[in-house]
């Protein structure tokens, strides 16, 4: 294993206080382990809570920030955030508006931001949860009961967080991230296995001319192993998965997101974006809004999933609005 860490066992800390380092605009909270905006709380705002294990930088600390969460709890590397550490990112960003948490769909972090909501509450602090759902490779998986949570946790984070940042009420937050979720779909390949810090090694073995298909971001199996084909026809098997689980009709307009998992270089992901775009148009779908690159990745895995999101005007909308967090960035 070669990685610039100094002990497996302090890395998340140590990223933590490199990202404090890095962004002034954060407050960080090393020993609490969660990332918050600088001004936060804001009194009478919605606060957005999301998390999960780290190793999937940017996110979600990186998407702290105005235009999307005010705080995230980063858990170890592929663990989830405990709950005391959600209950103090809550408390720390609440402005007695209410609190969205956004939740991956993964056994651990569903339990332990369900048992923070109730813990929450119990201090007076109305919390609704967001669900991410996304991942149409497998209905179960070895971490999850019902599909996982992936590329689309960025949509709704920016899509929700947008809204609040307008001073939209907590019902009305909560639903519309629910409703970016459930428009949307994604399928992952992977054609490496991503070291952990802890382990040193790799965490499944896949022989070199073979790929996962469907695969999660923690290395979970996918729909089943296959001999390494042409992009042409990778992006057309995915697409076939996630068109399947949400059909779209010509004219549909969409967001596409092609989204590193870590060791993927972007020549190659525009090049799959390239297919992805060539395939859509086929169909008669748009693309309105794009993104490529690494935002919910898995470590050093070597591969990329695809995310397709029908899109409303007011999806387009809020998703145009300013955001300023280290992890995207525009209109500021």
């Amino acid at each position: 294993m070669k990685k610039f860490i100094n002990d497996p066992a302090d890395v998340v800390a140590e990223a933590l206080a490199g990202l404090a380092a890095a962004h002034p605009e954060l407050r960080v909270d090393v020993t609490g382990q969660y990332v918050a905006r600088a001004g936060a709380p804001r009194p009478g705002k919605v606060a957005l809570v999301s998390g999960g294990g780290s190793g999937h930088e940017p996110l979600h600390g990186g998407f702290v920030g105005p235009g999307m969460l005010d705080a995230a709890c980063p858990g170890e590397v592929f663990t989830s955030p405990v709950p005391d550490q959600i209950v103090a990112a809550t408390k720390a960003v609440d402005g007695g508006a209410g609190v969205v948490h956004i939740v991956k769909n993964y056994t651990g972090d569903v339990m332990n931001f369900q048992l923070a909501a109730e813990l929450a509450a119990d201090e007076g602090i109305t919390v609704e949860t967001v669900l991410v759902d996304d991942d149409v490779a497998v209905e179960n998986s070895t971490w999850t009961a019902g599909r996982r949570g992936t590329g689309a946790t960025l949509l709704v984070e920016k899509i929700a967080g947008a809204l609040a940042e307008e001073g939209a009420k907590l019902g009305e937050v909560a639903a519309a991230g629910r409703e970016v979720n459930a428009a949307s779909a994604s399928f992952a390949y992977a054609l490496t296995a991503c070291t952990t810090p802890a382990a040193g090694r790799p965490g499944f073995d896949l022989p070199d001319d073979e790929i996962e298909a469907g695969v999660g971001i923690h290395g979970e199996p996918g729909r089943r192993r296959e001999k390494l084909r042409p992009a042409r026809e990778l992006v057309r098997s995915a697409l076939d998965a996630i068109l399947e689980a949400k059909p779209l009709n010509p004219g549909d307009r969409t967001l596409v997101l092609v989204n590193g998992l870590g060791a993927t270089p972007l020549l190659e992901q525009y090049l799959v974006f390239g297919e992805v775009a060539t395939v859509l148009a086929e169909r008669g779908v748009q693309i309105s809004r794009r993104l490529v690159g690494n935002y919910v990745t898995s470590l050093d895995m070597a591969g990329l999933s695809i995310t397709v999101a029908r899109l409303t005007d007011e999806m387009i909308r809020l998703w145009d609005a300013p955001v300023r967090t280290p992890g995207l960035r525009w209109g500021v």
